[in-house]
């Protein structure tokens, strides 16, 4: 069940990507639902060159999504247990630290993105992560949480807002070139 969403190319036209939204998640599993609930919100929003996908894979399966991009914005859930369901984190990529043992989905955006690096390939240059801290994100057919809940729509705007200042900067950096 991958609902990723990629615009159809259009006859000898090349779309120049500068950012990809990568909302995770199981549209299925309560709280772990958000990352398709906020895709299919920014849809409306994006420029044209800034791409929103969302999917439930995860590790390995995450390596395309994490090439051939600028900038990388990853929305998920997380249960960290020291702050209410609804607590928004934005993190950049370095505010980061390695979890010691093992990631719940065995390998991690976290090591995807080090093996990337590792292997020389063209990861995006920068990663920042928004995660929303969840409650229940296993239960098959549960509700939002009603704090997940409540956090999605200024989620979508701080997404929302990064990604639209960011195009505008690469533009205003272009016509300062020419």
């Amino acid at each position: 069940m991958n609902s990723v969403a990629r615009p159809a190319p259009q006859a000898g036209a090349t779309r120049k990507l500068t950012t990809r939204v990568l909302c995770l998640g199981n549209e299925l599993l309560a709280d772990d639902s958000l990352g398709s609930v906020v895709a299919e919100h920014l849809r409306q929003f994006v420029p044209p060159e800034v791409e929103v996908i969302s999917t439930p894979e995860a590790g390995f399966h995450l390596l395309d999504y994490v090439l051939h991009v600028q900038r990388l914005v990853v929305v998920d859930s997380v249960i960290t247990g020291t702050a209410v369901p609804g607590t928004i984190y934005a993190l950049h990529e370095n505010e980061l630290q390695a979890v010691p043992g093992g990631s719940p989905h065995y390998v991690g955006l976290y090591e995807t993105l080090a093996l990337a690096r590792v292997l020389g390939l063209p990861v995006a240059e920068e990663v920042f992560f928004f995660a929303v801290e969840a409650a229940d994100c296993s239960t098959l057919g549960g509700e939002m949480d009603p704090g997940v809940l409540a956090a999605i729509p200024t989620l979508i705007n701080m997404v929302r807002d990064m990604v639209n200042a960011r195009a505008e900067r690469s533009m205003m950096k272009k016509q300062s070139a020419a």
